[in-house]
């Protein structure tokens, strides 16, 4: 491998590392957020190339392999939170936790113009969530998913065909349920009291807010404004809250652990693995845009991402247990005032769009 080649793949890897560190929004600085995994891999592969290749008594060359290093570490830095050896954020529930303080959602992303439904059917019915939410559901998709309502009698419907359609189906309680467009006036959320089957009572958040993207948006200020609108709405909240969904955002973007700052919400993934459920035919590029966090309220029973049926996403399943006492000593990520500023000005860059009611007060 020749020294120029070596150098151009190299000055490529500090690019791509250092171009997040900026706060712009622009879609492709913010995508290299996604790849961490990857990048980190691209790095090991070329330090190796380099130690092989290079003449570490050549002047220059031990810079070349010292920002390689760098670059590495610090793309691992992000993801490591991510894996077993880190420690817990999210307590196992108890041995016998009862059964009527345990919440079980399966949440998928189908695809629109996936036609499988038959085997997100047959998922549900073999995992029984107490709740499934569908992300990018059409009104075909309704139509298929509505078969199912004897079981789920509890809806919130909202089929489009802009790729942002959603739907929630509960077998427990809906009360107070609302569809709202909390920033751009064909993207939905969904916010919903889930009542458990021993009476306590849950505020949840589904959301799906669109990525930073050429072919959707130029910048991530949309997303980024509706994660920050909903992170400051159940932040200090004494009831216990959940907020899932496609973030179109990976679990250790600044965004992302930004929205945990703000919110106080735990990410039960943390120490357990990445889950990545995007993109299910490409196993080389894969991470983690389907979320589930939830406040202290909760410890977790498990989490598991689901097989393939055709979506570009796989589904989610994740059953939490109630036990407030337990969860109570689990900790997150905390906000400082420079974090809560920052909260504010990704709000304000898009407050054009955002309406008075859906402000958080």
């Amino acid at each position: 491998m020749s020294f120029a080649v070596i150098l151009s793949l190299t000055v490529l890897l500090v690019l791509a590392t250092l171009l997040p560190l900026s706060r712009s929004t622009h879609w492709w600085i913010r995508d290299l957020d996604f790849p961490r995994l990857q990048i980190a891999a691209v790095g090991a592969t070329l330090l190796v190339a380099e130690l092989f290749f290079l003449d570490l008594k050549a002047v220059g060359h031990d810079i070349i392999i010292a920002a390689t290093l760098a670059c590495m570490l610090y793309q691992a830095w992000w993801i490591f939170p991510y894996t077993r050896p880190y420690p817990n954020e999210v307590k196992l529930c108890a041995d016998g936790a009862s059964q009527d303080d345990r919440l079980r959602i399966l949440a998928s992303n189908v695809l629109g113009s996936n036609r499988n439904a038959a085997g997100l059917i047959a998922m549900i019915r073999e995992h029984q969530p107490d709740i499934f939410v569908t992300l990018e559901s059409t009104a075909w998709w309704q139509s298929q998913l509505d078969m199912l309502e004897t079981e789920y009698p509890y809806t919130i419907k909202c089929p489009l065909e802009n790729l942002y359609g959603m739907h929630v189906y509960s077998r427990l309680p809906l009360k107070n349920s609302t569809t709202r467009f909390l920033v751009e006036p064909d993207i939905p959320s969904m916010h919903t009291t889930v009542v458990l089957r021993s009476g306590q009572t849950v505020q949840v958040h589904f959301l799906h807010p669109t990525p930073p993207s050429p072919t959707e948006n130029d910048e991530s200020a949309a997303r980024d404004a509706e994660l920050m609108i909903v992170a400051k709405q159940v932040a200090n909240l004494e009831c216990p809250v959940i907020v899932a969904g496609d973030l179109n955002d990976v679990a250790w973007s600044p965004t992302t652990r930004l929205f945990r700052k703000i919110s106080g919400l735990l990410d039960p993934r943390v120490g357990r693995g990445m889950f990545n459920t995007f993109h299910a035919d490409h196993w080389f590029l894969r991470w983690p845009l389907d979320h589930l966090f939830h406040s202290r309220h909760f410890t977790l029973s498990f989490i598991k991402r689901l097989p393939s049926f055709g979506s570009d996403h796989f589904p989610v399943l994740v059953e939490l247990v109630y036990d407030e006492p337990a969860g109570a000593s689990q900790e997150g990520l905390v906000a400082d005032a420079a974090d809560e500023e920052l909260g504010e000005e990704k709000i304000a860059e898009e407050a054009e769009k955002v309406l008075d009611a859906q402000r958080p007060s």
